[in-house]
């Protein structure tokens, strides 16, 4: 039932019925904009001139009878300021805008204007209407914006070291359409603030200052104002010179430790920093007035002859509005010339223990190199030490000499009786094939003591042979652990 009543709604004929009464009057609109043809928006700015274009396009059985130029400053305020009559003329009845306006043509059908001198408050929206016959008024309507280059200012603050934070720079953009805004570059630490002030007249003025906590590494430090407005071609951009106030530092220079009596003509020097910069700089001595032989000028002291009055203490002082500041310097006079002895160069040193591991370095390199050639000469040892050798062990048999095999007679076996002979001569290991290297890393075998036991069973095995018929027992062990044969029936 709810989805039967919604689609209910959207055909009904009462909806329908208003969306076509708005399509009417939309079109009907749009026809009377048609038929008064005027320009949307227009910018100008003060003290030039501006054409107010209009022009009745849809003529065909329409009478014109009057054209008129009202000015809407606000919502709900309307002036006429020109008026054109085929009969009557022309007419201008409002005096603001008296010997400022004219038509451009004198005819119906193309009633334009011109308005000279602009003002600021000339801004606002300007309508083209005709009086017709038989449709009635019809009209067109031209906004005109009213533009204005700000007057863009920027300077520095002078302040003096502090502990707060204080306005060290300002800008401003004033009288400006529509407002400007304002942004700082800086590499001092700060911030920024920012306030804008309506005109009369529909211009905005915008100031922005910069404040920190000023100290005397800040003085001479830039910050740039930049202002950005819709009437400027490209940014404006003004660096400033932070002015911090501080009272005076001061450093004496000139003493190399080395005034011995007879020398002449040394030179101290009293360098003095504050802003605003030291208005006097005072040389005296600890120790009562200067002698005779100093000369005093500006901040240079000279000391013409040097012997044992200079054997003191110098103090410099320098003074702004802000205070005063002083330092001290204590000389050394001695019989006779120090003599300087130069050390050696730090370059110098660096490159000689460079040079030497430089060539200890190569020597180690050509050493390496004429060992490795002689082992690949020599080539790998021809022989391997012989395995140890225990005594009663079946390793003396693999050490002796082998030697070459005897004719023997064997007499025939009797009925029962077994015979047992080798398959072969003495058991053949790797380790008699020098080609193949040594199995065990190139250390000699040793047969462990489970060989031994069986080689000791066999050889007692055979004896009990001879003087019984047993059967041999068989071994438990694998050859690869042995250097003696397994025994044969025959």
């Amino acid at each position: 039932m709810a989805t039967d009543y919604v689609a209910h709604r959207r055909v009904s004929p009462v909806t329908n019925t208003w969306l076509v009464a708005a399509t009417i009057i939309l079109a009907a609109q749009g026809i009377v904009a048609q038929k008064v043809r005027v320009e949307e928006t227009l910018e100008a700015y003060p003290a030039e001139s501006v054409d107010l274009r209009c022009q009745f396009v849809d003529g065909g059985g329409t009478k014109l009878t009057q054209v008129s130029w009202i000015w809407e400053p606000v919502d709900g305020q309307r002036d006429n300021i020109a008026v054109f009559h085929p009969t009557y003329g022309q007419s201008f009845p409002n005096l603001s805008f008296k010997d400022r306006v004219v038509f451009l043509q004198n005819t119906l059908e193309n009633p334009s204007i011109r308005i000279s001198n602009l003002r600021m408050s000339d801004a606002g929206r300007y309508t083209c209407e005709y009086a017709t016959y038989p449709s009635g008024n019809e009209q067109g309507t031209t906004t005109l914006i009213m533009l204005a280059k700000p007057k863009n200012s920027a300077n520095a603050v002078t302040v003096q070291v502090g502990s707060k934070s204080v306005v060290v720079a300002k800008c401003e953009a004033a009288d400006g359409k529509p407002a400007a805004s304002i942004k700082w570059l800086a590499t001092v630490g700060g911030n920024h603030s920012m306030s804008t002030t309506n005109g009369p007249d529909g211009t905005v003025t915008v100031r922005s200052e910069y404040r920190l906590v000023p100290t005397a590494a800040d003085d001479g430090k830039e910050v740039t104002c930049m202002v950005e407005q819709k009437t400027q071609e490209r940014p404006w951009v003004q660096s400033l010179k932070l002015s911090v106030e501080y009272p005076p530092s001061v450093y004496i220079e000139g003493y190399d430790s080395n005034w011995y009596v007879g020398r002449s003509d040394v030179v101290l020097l009293c360098q003095a920093t504050g802003n605003p910069a030291p208005s006097t700089i005072t040389w005296t001595l600890a120790s009562g007035p200067l002698p005779e032989t100093v000369v005093v000028e500006n901040n240079k002291l000279t000391v013409r002859k040097v012997d044992y009055s200079v054997n003191t203490t110098f103090i410099c002082e320098a003074k702004n509005k802000h205070g005063a500041s002083r330092q001290q310097l204590s000389t050394f006079v001695t019989e006779e010339e120090r003599k300087m002895v130069q050390g050696p160069q730090t370059g110098a040193v660096i490159g000689g223990i460079l040079g030497a591991l430089l060539f200890i370095g190569l020597i180690v390199g050509v050493i390496f190199f004429i060992r490795k050639l002689q082992q690949d000469v020599e080539g790998p040892p021809k022989h391997k030490p012989p395995p140890p050798v225990k005594a009663g062990s079946s390793t003396e048999m693999l050490n002796k000499p082998s030697e070459p095999p005897t004719a023997t007679e064997t007499a025939p076996l009797s009925p029962g009786e077994v015979y047992y002979e080798p398959t072969g001569g003495e058991p053949v290991t790797n380790l008699d094939d020098e080609s193949s290297g040594a199995l065990n890393g190139g250390a000699p075998p040793v047969l462990d003591n489970s060989a031994r036991e069986f080689n000791d069973a066999a050889a007692g095995h055979h004896n009990d042979l001879d003087s019984s018929n047993h059967e041999l027992p068989a071994a438990n062990i694998s050859r690869g652990e042995s250097f003696v044969s397994s025994a044969m029936y025959v």
